[in-house]
């Protein structure tokens, strides 16, 4: 062997390596993706946050910040800023104002897009059964769950419900592990 083919082998070698390892990296980015999952009212009083919780778990998620909140008007008006103009904000209000909401951020591959599907559509009838809100809820008005529907709603409602020592990053052996390649 030349040292030419040698040295070809070597190279294709270490960028095979390199890539690899590019992608191993870029596959760990995107399962830090992180999106802001809330359990409305009647999901609490109905019992269900640790159904919901479960298929998160059950799915491989990561859940990396959870609180029990009675919200204020404010608060959930600022939340909703992009529905106050609907006829439907001010009775929305009033109910997520009736009790207490289970916030959480959870973390892994793709979830912000994953969550809304495990979720179901807003209008539970049009839900395919299976997802959270086709199983458990009938009315849009009382559809259990709230979830991001982008990256950068994610960050903003994490943000607006969490400080950022609330939220905690750590390693999971098992989902590390056996989540992800």
């Amino acid at each position: 062997m030349s040292i030419l083919t040698g040295f070809a082998r070597g190279f294709r070698l270490l960028a095979s390596e390199s890539s690899l390892r590019t992608t191993r990296l870029i596959t760990k980015m995107a399962n830090n993706e992180r999106s802001f999952i809330m359990i409305k009212p009647d999901g609490v009083h109905r019992g269900l946050v640790g159904k919901i919780i479960q298929r998160f778990e059950e799915r491989g998620y990561k859940l990396v910040a959870l609180k029990q909140i009675t919200a204020s008007k404010a608060h959930l008006e600022e939340h909703y800023v992009d529905l106050k103009d609907k006829p439907f904000f001010p009775s929305l209000i009033s109910y997520m104002v009736s009790g207490p909401v289970v916030a959480m951020v959870w973390q892994g591959l793709d979830i912000v897009k994953q969550g809304r599907a495990m979720l179901g559509a807003t209008n539970p009838l049009a839900s395919a059964p299976g997802s959270i809100r086709g199983d458990f809820s009938i009315q849009t008005g009382r559809n259990i769950c709230h979830g991001s529907d982008s990256v950068d709603s994610a960050n903003r409602e994490i943000a607006h419900w969490f400080k950022t020592e609330e939220i905690n990053d750590y390693k999971s052996a098992l989902i590390d592990s056996w989540v992800y390649e």
